[in-house]
């Protein structure tokens, strides 16, 4: 796209939003950058082939902050977070829509980054991008970018249900929790670990199928990928929806020895903080074994983990210190964190 087709020397402009010739350059930029990933058809909406009787939807916004890090950006989230959420239901992803928010201003490159990790990554994932769409708001109307995708997978397997889960089943976390915040937060603040502690944003449905396909239907009851809230979150809503207690060991959560000191330094608790490539999995207690050793052969599951186990008792979620005591873990009711995913 040259200069003068943009109006601005390497920027989106609002002209791009208007519908005519801009914003038809400026979609045929994304297309183009996407390639196979995308399935070049142009229509106001897209006809699928589902090869199954039932399918998965689900849709998510991004507004992360910072858009662009270390190992990422919010391209790659929106493709990671979109497919996780298909693949713990027990779907296989297949497509994905992709509605972009720009704001007047935003270079470019930055642009077509965005797009180059949204097709790198739905190429790891084998989703293809069905449909689209672009607004371009004001300069200071937007955080430079925006992203909504919404996503389609199709069973072929019976469902994975929350209701499933029952007193005796494990919590195995499938990686260590927390290096995404701390991450994207030293980033934001100029902290320094940012060089050493990644973001874990990656897409779990070849590390899910592998899993499924290795042990019984029955053993892994049901799944969750740890985002916003972090585990804690995942917990809570876990014991409050079958009225059980959940009790995990605080010395079994992967927590990496920089992302423990970071927390410390910035007063969180990384059972707080949020993820984009770990699993909290509730698995039948014969089977532990055998889901952790699925889980380890992928490179996004090395370090999976038990954690804790599913009680009878009142709803709660309880943590056991290295002494033995047992103490209650409070639901947050508001963010102790901004929001980062």
């Amino acid at each position: 796209m040259t200069a003068e087709q943009t109006g601005q020397a390497g920027h989106v402009v609002l002209d791009h939003g208007t519908g005519a010739a801009l914003s038809r350059e400026l979609v045929e930029l994304v297309v183009e950058i996407l390639g196979d990933v995308h399935i070049g058809q142009m229509e106001d909406s897209a006809t699928l082939p589902v090869p199954s009787g039932r399918i998965a939807m689900t849709t998510d916004s991004f507004v992360v902050d910072p858009p662009f890090f270390g190992n990422g950006d919010i391209g790659k989230i929106s493709v990671c977070g979109t497919v996780n959420d298909l693949a713990v239901s027990g779907a296989q992803p297949l497509y994905l829509t992709l509605a972009m928010i720009l704001e007047a201003g935003l270079p470019l490159a930055k642009l077509r980054r965005v797009v180059e990790s949204v097709r790198d990554t739905a190429r790891e994932a084998g989703v293809k991008i069905v449909a689209g769409d672009t607004k371009v708001v004001g300069k200071g109307e937007a955080d430079q970018i925006f992203l909504n995708t919404t996503g389609i997978g199709a069973f072929h397997r019976a469902p994975l249900r929350m209701a499933d889960v029952r007193p005796g089943d494990r919590l195995i976390v499938s990686g260590p929790i927390g290096n995404h915040t701390v991450h994207l937060l030293s980033v934001r603040e100029g902290l320094g670990f940012e060089r050493n502690v990644l973001s874990d944003c990656a897409p779990l449905n070849s590390m899910i199928a592998a899993l499924r396909d290795a042990v019984p239907a029955e053993a892994v009851r049901s799944m969750r990928d740890v985002t916003r809230g972090g585990l804690a979150a995942v917990l809570h809503e876990y014991s409050a929806a079958l009225r059980c207690t959940i009790r995990v060991e605080r010395d079994a959560l992967p927590v990496d020895h920089e992302t423990r000191m970071a927390a410390d330094m910035l007063g969180i608790d990384p059972i707080h903080a949020a993820n984009e490539g770990c699993l909290a999995l509730f698995v039948a207690p014969e089977s532990v074994e055998e889901v952790l050793t699925s889980l380890r052969a992928h490179e996004y599951g090395r370090r999976a983990t038990v954690v804790g186990e599913v009680l009878a008792g009142e709803p709660a979620v309880e943590l056991t210190d290295p002494a033995g005591v047992v103490n209650r873990l409070a639901e947050l009711r508001g963010a102790e964190l901004p929001r980062l995913c």
